[in-house]
């Protein structure tokens, strides 16, 4: 028979670093590439996993993921416990929102017991990466885990800003390390170290037990409490080398190990390089691994004119003569009038470029109309008094306010998520 598993994905992050992105939408609802939010990716790993009892645990700023979860990832009404299933904070217990990682689990502690699972797998939301978690559930059973917690080595020199896992050759944990001055190396890599990448797979037993004593505590937080507890108990916690994780379908000139935190502006910015080039560094296109998402229903992209550089189109998307767009992406239902110029930019859905706009390093985010003639991202304390202006230089202008002002000037309607 079969192990029956469940997963709960933590799909309520702020996303404040992401801010003025994350300014009407929660951190996983953020728009990645030229069709994807960042929750696809988790997402798509679990069904692809053959995991497909799933709940999305949200809380903030949670209309946007709802609605896109909604239209986006309905499995099949046929088959009971095949879904994926939005679950805001149900305070039934108390009146408290979701209080940290493990309380969100707690508060819903009753889906576990009534699916009664062999293991719960419990996976952050705003991670881009491809992962096989049927592989991380063998290792944990290999081992008689109580919980294997997944792990990316990192340069020992990089494991500073991180929460380093310190394992010995079996890839028992022997402790936890916060961001730690010297962090401890693999053992068999003394230039390299254990980041813990926040995903867990828990028997169930030791699930339960361990929520019910971190509620007794009033402890709130897996990272913080459970797992240093269960550590210190005696429990067999145990680290899932990620690097050793094998995907179908990767192509030879793709990262083998991709995993990329995109909790910043710039991090963010930069993830997008990888997905554009003749051979990216992390290729959407795997039908072995396929990134599920939008069954966007408009049209195709039209192209009428200009000239197009190592760009991504989403659909519908209209480019006018004359334009110019290098290494740059665009979603869906934009327009990009003539004579514009976009180099290193992110249009985001709804958006109107018009004539002999200028933009260099910028993300536009949806339901905006770039005035003609605009210049933006080539001075940086003029951009600064108008919109937010990264570390690294990216200049972000903020959703627009009228969705059905952005949809009219873009020519479009009615395909809209």
């Amino acid at each position: 028979m079969p192990d029956r598993i469940i997963a709960f994905v933590m799909a309520g992050g702020q996303g404040s670093r992401l801010q003025p992105l994350t300014a009407a939408r929660s951190k996983p609802s953020v728009p990645f590439g030229s069709r994807y939010r960042l929750v696809d990716f988790v997402l798509s790993n679990l069904v692809n996993s053959q995991i497909r009892t799933i709940y999305l645990l949200v809380q903030y700023k949670s209309q946007s993921l709802i609605e896109h979860v909604r239209k986006a990832w309905t499995i099949s009404p046929l088959l009971q416990d095949q879904f994926v299933t939005v679950v805001p904070p149900q305070m039934r217990v108390g009146s408290s929102w979701f209080q940290g990682t493990a309380d969100a689990v707690q508060q819903n502690i009753n889906l576990v017991e009534e699916h009664g699972p062999d293991f719960v797998v419990v996976f952050g939301a705003d991670h881009i990466y491809r992962m096989d978690i049927r592989q991380m559930v063998e290792f944990h059973k290999e081992r008689d885990a109580d919980v294997s917690i997944a792990a990316l080595p990192v340069p020992i020199e990089e494991a500073k800003e991180f929460g380093v896992i310190a394992a010995d050759a079996e890839g028992r944990i022997e402790a936890f390390q916060e961001k730690p001055a010297n962090p401890r190396p693999l053992p068999d890599d003394p230039s390299s170290a254990f980041a813990s990448m926040g995903n867990y797979v828990f028997s169930t037993k030791v699930l339960l037990q361990a929520l019910q004593d971190a509620q007794n505590a009033g402890e709130t937080d897996f990272g913080n409490h459970v797992l240093p507890r269960l550590l210190a108990g005696g429990s067999r916690l145990y680290a899932y080398d990620f690097a050793g994780n094998q995907i179908p379908g990767i192509k030879p000139y793709e990262a083998q190990v991709y995993w990329r935190d995109v909790g910043n502006i710039d991090a963010y910015f930069n993830a997008h390089k990888d997905v554009l080039g003749a051979e990216p560094v992390f290729d959407a296109f795997n039908p072995e691994w396929p990134i599920y998402s939008s069954n966007y229903q408009g049209p195709v992209a039209r192209v009428l004119g200009g000239r197009l550089d190592n760009t991504l189109l989403g659909a519908a998307t209209v480019i006018h003569d004359n334009s110019l767009l290098t290494n740059s992406i665009i979603r869906r239902e934009a327009v990009i009038e003539e004579d514009v110029v976009l180099e290193d930019c992110i249009v985001m859905d709804y958006v109107r470029v018009c004539r002999g706009a200028r933009l260099r390093r910028c993300i536009v985010d949806r339901h905006n109309v770039i005035e003609a003639g605009s210049t933006i991202g080539y001075d940086r304390e003029a951009d600064s008094k108008l919109y937010k202006v990264s570390e690294g230089g990216v200049t972000v202008i903020p959703s627009g306010q009228a969705n059905v002002f952005a949809r009219t000037t873009s020519g479009f309607g009615g395909y809209s998520e």
